[in-house]
């Protein structure tokens, strides 16, 4: 067989399938989370409007963890098998090696290096972005927990660490993506178009560039081998039953995950009602009490202006993510903060409500602080009179 087309296994199928599922589910979850992270940009408006609304989206999002959860344990599974019942080298964790490795290819890149470091079965930065994986899939699962169950999470720790978990999970979210986008489109698409994990294989040119210590040891003849059959069986009745029983307690984590709360209101009782007694002083009120001037709402008798009405509206519906915190940069804790809009650019525009992106995202349903038709409709009125502040 001529060198050019002699091919080496890389990947089993097994390997392949779990890269597949991990790949469709990775890619779900950040369609889905990110717009809920950036709810304002425009790319996250029409992938809502598409999914159907964000109540949609987050039971989307859900699949696509649950889906990769099991993955997860599968994964783990494999793993075990490899290394106790196979034996086989566990040629994924990081050494010393890997650290001289990533210098020489730093001074490689940098011209200082006539050649590249010589590397085995696994490369620093394939390393690198598996255990980056693994810590992504911890942080990701304990903050998602955090905020897929608030209520057991908040009966045991701190209600402080219910925001906490969302802005680690969104950081976080962020942080993965572009690790895919740059560092994983860069070393398997770009700069050489990696086909092994939908082959299986690598040609002899690919590994004597990329794997020349692993092909020196294929070719050597000292390439891990399997045990005989008796020592292999030995070692599976021990490690199916520990395998089982580990499916199971995990399995059941992952359905006390998702199915432990529903939502935070369907799942807290309201308060009974209680019967207060009205309070009569014994003598009377030694001077008038001052008479109490009523809010002013809409309508014939009250002009629809941001301090009547609109302001009120929005600072009760929208402040807890645009009021202090202004999330995306967008307050509507002053008049002026409202019409300046966020990072995106402004929300209002005085005269065009048809264009005015909070009356687009509100149209759209499912937002956080969704208003009312009714408000919806006294909002649009008062843009296309203008927007008035006083």
């Amino acid at each position: 067989m001529s060198k050019d087309k002699a091919t080496y296994v890389r990947f089993s199928l097994t390997q392949r399938i779990e890269h597949l599922v991990m790949l469709l589910s990775f890619t779900t979850l950040a369609l889905t989370g990110l717009p809920q992270k950036y709810p304002l940009a425009r790319i996250s408006l029409a992938l809502m409007q598409f999914l159907g609304g964000v109540e949609n989206a987050r039971a989307i999002h859900h699949i696509a963890a649950t889906v990769l959860m099991f993955s997860t344990i599968f994964h783990l599974l494999s793993v075990g098998y490899k290394v106790f019942v196979l034996r086989l080298p566990m040629t994924m964790l990081p050494s010393l090696q890997d650290v001289r490795d990533a210098w020489q290819m730093f001074l490689y890149n940098l011209g200082l290096r006539k050649s590249r470091p010589q590397m085995g079965r696994y490369t620093f930065e394939e390393k690198f972005e598996y255990w980056a994986l693994v810590w992504g899939l911890l942080i990701m699962g304990l903050t998602g927990f955090l905020m897929w169950n608030p209520i057991t999470s908040a009966r045991v720790l701190p209600g402080e660490f219910i925001p906490a978990a969302k802005a680690a999970h969104g950081a976080e979210a962020v942080l993965a993506v572009l690790a895919v986008l740059i560092w994983h489109m860069y070393g398997v698409h770009l700069r050489r178009f990696n086909k092994s994990m939908w082959t299986g294989k690598l040609t002899e040119e690919e590994m004597l560039e990329e794997h020349p210590l692993e092909l020196a040891d294929i070719k050597a003849g000292v390439k891990s081998q399997r045990p005989d059959p008796t020592t292999l069986r030995r070692r599976q009745r021990w490690y199916f039953p520990i395998a089982a029983l580990l499916s199971v307690v995990l399995l059941a984590a992952v359905y006390g995950f998702v199915s432990y709360e529903e939502t935070a209101i369907t799942t807290v009782a309201p308060p009974p009602m209680e019967q207060v007694p009205v309070f009569v002083p014994q003598t009377p009120t030694p001077l008038p009490l001052p008479t109490a001037t009523p809010t002013a709402t809409p309508g014939p008798a009250a002009a629809l202006t941001w301090e009547s009405y609109v302001g009120p509206l929005l600072q009760l519906r929208c402040g807890t993510c645009h009021g202090a915190t202004a999330m995306g940069g967008l307050s509507y804790l002053t008049y002026e903060d409202a019409l300046k809009g966020g990072e995106n650019g402004p929300v209002i525009l005085p005269g065009d409500a048809v264009n005015s992106r909070i009356v687009i995202v509100m149209s759209a349903g499912g937002h956080y602080g969704q208003l009312s038709l009714e408000e919806l409709s006294q909002l649009e009125e008062w843009i296309n009179d203008g927007a008035p502040e006083k």
